[in-house]
């Protein structure tokens, strides 16, 4: 199912080798739609990576495409700055009224550079301003970016490699269920916390993600998000929630937090937010915390017009009732039951994750590989996380037809069959 190797002469020999997802997907690709991706030469493959969830609506929304159509038919900004503009006004309406009222939030919206990981950076620097104070928690196998104030925060020994420098200024605690057997890291990071000679400085901020979507798709109990929460407001940090891939509905709500009775001093989302796969990211930040000042954080793309108007249109499509949320609550049953019986064929196998945030730990970086490049070969675009990339993380759309969904599941099933040669795990 691959290209011709002339079609991607021009990448290897010109392209940085920086580059990654592409090195597992030998194709070139020309379009997509819905939950599918074509081939330069018409194959066809069912994308469970969808942009590493940054397009959790599928590809090319029709109606997401129309407004944006619309909006460049009538020579709407393309390019504003912060400027106020109508597309910016329409979709901070949208957002308020759909997401943060019912909601009961009360957060400013802050508009950072394009990135996820500008949306940490800031939130970081506005934490630090916030309380005076330099350290950050954050917690093991989290991801949070690559530009060196985020990678501070990630504990991925491979990309913290790049970094060429000293990364300082966060404390790294265990994350739940990061102990063996029955330990809860929460009395831990209390214990540090309290403790004057643990060595612990007094935190500007606790930084976590409710699901380690690169660290493996580990999934914090609650109750544990919430005594972490009780903690950072009883030592005066701010508890920043990194929303960037697990939110925008990936694990049921808009936001991953929801029903947890906490509320984020700052949220960091970026990815679906935009709705249509464009470059745009944001902090929300309780209005106690709004301090910086006018471009003290800065960025030339920090209002990306054109993702205004296609994330108002998801915010209006999806999240203006809750019947989009049950779908999804219903294809994550139907995903956790397939990765169910899956595991069932596979030794040693863990479910990991929550949603349409889920995947299986296989046990072997080697094993997940192989599975996915088999998999690619069969039609489904599928990748890995864990910090063994051991773990087989399935992210499709979550508008994903059901026929199609199950589709992609046959074939992961089969994949797994191949990869691990089990008579016993027979094809469907």
């Amino acid at each position: 199912m691959s290209t011709n190797p002339a079609d991607i002469a021009i990448f290897k020999r010109r392209e940085s080798e920086a580059r990654s997802y592409c090195r597992g997907f030998d194709a070139v690709f020309t379009s997509a739609k819905g939950s599918e991706m074509i081939n330069r030469d018409g194959t066809r493959y069912i994308d469970f990576l969808a942009g590493c969830s940054s397009l959790n609506y599928g590809h090319n929304d029709p109606d997401m495409k129309e407004a944006l159509i619309d909006h460049l038919q009538s020579d709407g900004l393309a390019h504003g700055l912060d400027l106020h503009t109508d597309a910016k006004a329409a979709f901070l309406d949208a957002f308020d009224q759909h997401i943060l009222k019912p909601r009961k939030m009360d957060h400013k919206v802050m508009f950072t550079g394009p990135t996820g990981a500008n949306a940490v950076e800031a939130a970081l620097k506005l934490a630090r301003k916030v309380t005076g104070r330099t350290s950050v928690i954050a917690f093991t196998n989290g991801f949070h970016g690559v530009t060196l104030g985020a990678l501070s925060a990630t504990g991925n020994s491979y990309h913290r490699g790049g970094a060429g420098t000293t990364l300082n200024g966060v404390t790294r605690m265990p994350y739940d269920g990061y102990f063996p057997g029955d330990t809860d890291t929460a009395d831990f990071l209390e214990a540090m916390l309290k403790d004057r000679s643990s060595g612990i400085d007094a935190p500007a901020a606790i930084l976590l993600e409710t699901v380690q979507g690169e660290g493996g798709l580990n999934a914090a109990r609650p109750e544990w998000i919430q005594r972490v929460a009780a903690l950072a407001k009883e030592h005066g940090a701010l508890l920043i929630i990194d929303d960037i891939q697990a939110g925008c509905g990936r694990t049921g709500g808009f936001f991953s937090f929801e029903d947890m009775d906490i509320t984020p001093d700052i949220v960091t989302l970026a990815k679906s937010v935009s709705g249509f796969g464009l470059p745009m990211a944001l902090l929300l930040v309780r209005p106690e915390h709004d301090v910086f000042g006018p471009a003290e954080h800065n960025g030339t793309f920090r209002g990306n017009t054109h993702a205004f108007v296609t994330a108002r249109v998801a915010v209006t499509k999806f999240w203006a009732d809750d019947r989009f949320q049950k779908e999804v609550a219903a294809k994550a049953r139907l995903l956790t039951a397939a990765l169910e019986e899956m595991a069932e064929f596979l030794p040693g196998a863990k479910l990991k994750g929550r949603g349409m945030m889920q995947g299986l730990d296989v046990g072997s970086g080697d094993l997940a590989v192989a599975i996915c490049a088999s998999a690619f070969k069969d039609g489904l675009i599928i990748e890995t996380s864990g910090n063994e990339d051991q773990v087989v993380k399935v992210l499709a759309p979550l508008t994903t037809d059901d026929a199609t969904f199950l589709k992609g599941l046959r074939i992961l099933r089969n994949a797994m069959r191949i990869a691990t040669d089990s008579s016993k795990f027979a094809a469907e």
